[in-house]
């Protein structure tokens, strides 16, 4: 059982969602890239899932349970203390991370078997630091949404006034990828998100941007590991 529900307004600006998942039953849950990054509550405690550039597949034992806040592509910025490109394709444990150390909110709650009881917790911490550090790139969603669309990224930088130098260090910073692999991404979930909703893949390529089908299936693989059917389920696990 997966569940996704709105960060609440305190948290919008920054986070795309908080989610709860329990596993039924003992089985290997597929993760593919979105650009986000996430903190996670799970069977081994606290940890962070920095933004992917392949599938990760992570097992899972009947009954596990995990809350999690996504951050929006691009939005994590200094939250946990590392830049988000030191992140990239990795679980970190939180008491790993220079942020301080395990806020107040996260280590009452330790103990708590509660998933609502831990992600209060941890809402309440992810406030706490988006108070103390700095804001993210402004530019970051119109990145993201501009590479969305299919534009090169020539196009992208001309747009936004940056070289495409400039552009591949704001997009690293704020991503945690280079342009070309945050387009692959973000495109990706466009075509997902389409197809998802029922739009015929031929269809769902075109209006993401691709050359063709082809295109498309090739690069779902790529990022996936799987056939574009293997991913049409309207839940999105995990981080």
């Amino acid at each position: 059982m997966y569940a996704e529900r709105h960060p609440g307004d305190a948290l919008s600006g920054r986070v795309a969602c908080v989610w709860h998942q329990v596993s039924e039953g003992e089985t290997t849950q597929l993760v593919v890239p979105d650009a986000c990054v996430d903190l996670i509550w799970g069977p081994g405690g606290l940890f962070v899932a920095g933004p992917d550039t392949g599938p990760v597949p992570t097992p899972m034992a009947a009954g596990d349970a995990y809350v999690g806040i996504r951050f929006k592509p691009g939005a994590a910025g200094a939250v946990f203390g590392v830049p988000v490109h030191e992140l990239r394709d990795r679980r970190v444990p939180l008491a790993a991370l220079p942020a301080p150390a395990v806020p107040p909110p996260l280590a009452d709650a330790a103990m708590a078997p509660d998933p609502a009881a831990r992600l209060a917790a941890m809402r309440a911490a992810v406030l706490t630091r988006l108070r103390e550090t700095p804001a993210p790139d402004p530019a970051a969603p119109a990145i993201a949404g501009a590479l969305r669309m299919g534009r090169s990224v020539r196009d992208v930088a001309w747009a936004i006034g940056l070289s495409e130098r400039q552009l591949h260090r704001r997009s690293v910073a704020s991503f945690g990828y280079s342009p070309k692999t945050l387009q692959r991404v973000v495109r990706f979930q466009h075509a997902l998100t389409l197809a998802r909703a029922g739009v015929p893949a031929a269809e769902a390529a075109a209006r993401a941007g691709y050359a063709d089908q082809a295109h498309l299936s090739h690069d779902v693989k790529r990022l996936s590991g799987v056939p574009l059917g293997r991913l049409l389920s309207p839940v999105r696990h995990l981080a």
